[in-house]
C-alpha cells in the first residue's frame, strides 16, 4: 500500500499510514489521496490489525490541498476531483471498523484539519499550529466542515473558520479538534497507551461501539432504542461476547487481548 506520498506499515496490530511528502508539507492531492484510501482500505480489511495510527512526517503534519496544483490546473481538473477524493478519505476515516488515531507531530492547515477531527482520538505536539486557512485563499473549507463541526462548539467553529488565523495546539484542543496535547517527546507514548488500552477491546465491540458514536446522536429516542435494543443482542449472542464473559469470570485475558505485561 505504500507509495511515494504515503507509508504504509503494519506492525503489533497497529497499522501507520505516514503522510511522506515533507517538502511539500505533506499536501493533499491525487498522489497522496489515493493510497492513503487505499492505505485504510487495506487496514479495514486486514484482521490482524487492531489500531489505525494517521501520522505525517516533517515539520507538517498535513497542509491541506495542493495549492501549487491547483492554481495550475486551469482545466478545472482539480475542482472536479479533487472535493470528491477528500470526501472518499473522510468517509473511510468515519466508518473504519479499526480505532484511528491522529499522531499530529507537525503543523496543520486547511484539510488536514479534516484528517485529524475524522479520527476517533488525536492528539498533537504541543509546539504544533492549526488553522483553517481556506478563507485567507478565497475558498471555503467545504468538505472538512462536515467533520470537523461536529467536534466544535459553534462558537469556536465561527471564529476558527471565518478568520483563518493560525492558533496554537492548546487552542485546537480547546475548539474540540484533539484529545490531547502533550510535549513532542511524549506523542509516541502518547499514542502506545491508546493503543494497549485499544488493544484490550474486542475486535467487533469496538467497531459496534465506533457505530454508535455515530448514529445515536442523530437518531430519535425511539429509533435509538430500537437499533441499539437490537445491536445489544446481536453483541450478547456472539462468540466474541462469550469469550469476553468467560474470560471475565475465568479472570484471564479474553483471547484477542494481549497478555497483561504487554
Amino acid at each position: 500500500m505504500s507509495s511515494p506520498a504515503v507509508r504504509y506499515e503494519v506492525a503489533d496490530g497497529v497499522a501507520t499510514l505516514t503522510l511522506d511528502r515533507p517538502e511539500a508539507r505533506n499536501v493533499l492531492n491525487a498522489e497522496s489521496m489515493a493510497p492513503l484510501l487505499a492505505g485504510l482500505r487495506a487496514a479495514a480489511e486486514d484482521d490482524a490489525v487492531r489500531v489505525v495510527v494517521l501520522t505525517g512526517s516533517g515539520n507538517t503534519f498535513c497542509a491541506g490541498a495542493d495549492l501549487r496544483g491547483a492554481a495550475a490546473a486551469d482545466d478545472g481538473s482539480f475542482a472536479a476531483t479533487g472535493p470528491r477524493a477528500l470526501v472518499d478519505v473522510l468517509q473511510a476515516l468515519l466508518e473504519h471498523p479499526k480505532p484511528t488515531i491522529a499522531r499530529v507531530q507537525g503543523h496543520v492547515a486547511g484539510g488536514g484539519n479534516g484528517l485529524v477531527a475524522a479520527c476517533d482520538l488525536a492528539v498533537a505536539a504541543e509546539e504544533t499550529r492549526f488553522a483553517f486557512s481556506e478563507v485567507r485563499v478565497g475558498v471555503a473549507p467545504a468538505v472538512i466542515s462536515v467533520v470537523c463541526l461536529r467536534r466544535m462548539p459553534p462558537r469556536e467553529a465561527a471564529e476558527l473558520l471565518l478568520t483563518g488565523e493560525r492558533v496554537s495546539a492548546a487552542r485546537a484542543l480547546r475548539a474540540g479538534l484533539l484529545t490531547a496535547v502533550v510535549p513532542a517527546a511524549e506523542l509516541d507514548a502518547a499514542v502506545d497507551t491508546w493503543v494497549g488500552q485499544l488493544r484490550r477491546g474486542g475486535p467487533t465491540a469496538l467497531a459496534a461501539t465506533k457505530q454508535l458514536l455515530r448514529r445515536v446522536p442523530v437518531l430519535s429516542l425511539d429509533d435509538g432504542f430500537d437499533w441499539t435494543a437490537q445491536l445489544s443482542a446481536e453483541l450478547f449472542g456472539s462468540a466474541e461476547a462469550r469469550e469476553g464473559m468467560t474470560a471475565f469470570v475465568e479472570r484471564r485475558p479474553p483471547a484477542w487481548a494481549p497478555p497483561p505485561s504487554a
